[in-house]
């Protein structure tokens, strides 16, 4: 049997039926960060030493330079051609530089493959600079390689659980420069918002400003809002922090509607409007039955046995009937409204296209 049929299978995440504005309110340091506190990125370059002839190959002849060039400062000096070791490979290792790390502080650094390796289980990541930016080093990182999966095979399978050729070296690399700042030291501060909202800046200004009885704040724009340091802070400005972090502000959203095709994910924001509109939706399924019936002659009549094809064919369209939804009404409604459509998830999809390509829907639609 042969069926042509759209199965539609999803998921519908709603948000916003019931919300209350006093359980949108959220701190301060949720929806914003101080310009100047944040993470710096570190790369360098190494070898993983000890691996069970899972690494790199001879194509990949940098291992190899790599290994002689070690070799050669720790006073072993050896023909580049007779250096055929399967048990290192060659790894870029990654870190984040966290603000306010002090010298001697550890840090967590990811070691990836960047040869034919197979697998760097068992591997120990051997002394390696890690630089800014700028060229400097801030970090050095040694140390055995966590890998969080397995590989294991023979000649005819192979069995591989999560990504082998990554791992992490846990507290693996040490600072050894700081980051200099002038925090403390500072007249003024600057807050970034996450997402730049003219309403939520207006509504962070007049929250910290309520907070110390007078104006140190201001919006420079919709994203970026400067508070003037009070006297009492200047030089112990890490109160000051701390006590602005924790206070709540109710952001503003935009309205928007996110539809993931892949997954048949809806998700609708609080602010969704749709004006005045009649929707109807329906299914066609189309069923294909194949069978095929033989035909026997009589005995001794000397006739052949044939295969006769038998196709049947069933149609059928649901009798779905309009539904007006008025315009201004709120999230819930809306999907109140759909759902007496009988609509699924990949239905909801198509019929918000319907209704954006309308101009109905008061609201972003936003497709991943």
């Amino acid at each position: 049997m042969k069926r042509i049929r759209t199965v539609i299978i999803g998921m519908v995440i709603v948000i916003g039926l019931g919300w209350h504005n006093a359980a949108d309110a959220v701190r301060l340091k949720d929806i914003a960060e101080i310009n100047g506190v944040r993470m710096n990125q570190l790369v360098g370059y190494g070898l993983v030493v000890g691996l069970d002839g899972t690494g790199d190959g001879k194509k990949a002849t940098f291992t190899v330079q790599s290994m002689a060039s070690m070799l050669e400062k720790m006073g072993v000096t050896l023909d580049r051609k007779d250096i055929q070791v399967k048990n290192v490979a060659a790894v870029m290792v990654t870190a984040n530089f966290p603000p306010f790390a002090k010298r001697g502080n550890r840090i967590d650094v990811l070691v990836s493959s960047i040869g034919d390796a197979d697998n760097l289980q068992g591997g120990t990541l051997m002394l390696t600079p890690l630089k800014g930016v700028d060229g400097k080093v801030y970090a050095v990182a040694q140390g055995p390689v966590n890998t969080g999966g397995f590989g294991a095979g023979g000649a005819a399978s192979t069995v591989v659980k999560n990504f082998p050729t990554v791992g992490r070296v846990l507290s693996g690399a040490i600072i050894e420069r700081e980051v200099p700042n002038d925090f403390r030291d500072r007249e003024s501060l600057l807050f970034s918002l996450h997402t730049p909202d003219f309403n939520t800046a207006a509504r962070v200004v007049d929250t910290i400003n309520a907070r110390f009885a007078e104006p140190v704040a201001r919006a420079q724009d919709a994203g970026t809002i400067e508070i003037t340091i009070p006297e009492r802070y200047l030089g112990n400005t890490v109160p000051l922090v701390a006590s602005l972090s924790t206070l709540e502000v109710e952001p503003d959203n935009d309205a928007k509607v996110v539809i993931n095709e892949r997954t048949g994910t809806v998700v609708m924001g609080e602010q969704v409007r749709i004006s005045t509109i009649a929707i109807a939706h329906g299914n066609l399924s189309i069923v294909v039955k194949e069978n095929t019936d033989v035909s026997q002659p009589l005995p001794f009549s000397n006739g052949q046995t044939a295969a006769l094809p038998n196709t049947q064919v069933n149609v059928q369209e649901d009798a779905n009937q309009l539904v007006v939804v008025p315009t201004g009404v709120s999230i819930g409604e809306v999907v109140h409204a759909l759902n007496a459509l009988g609509v699924t998830p990949r239905d909801l999809i198509a019929i918000f296209q319907a209704i954006k390509a309308a101009g109905a829907l008061q609201a972003d639609l936003e497709v991943i």
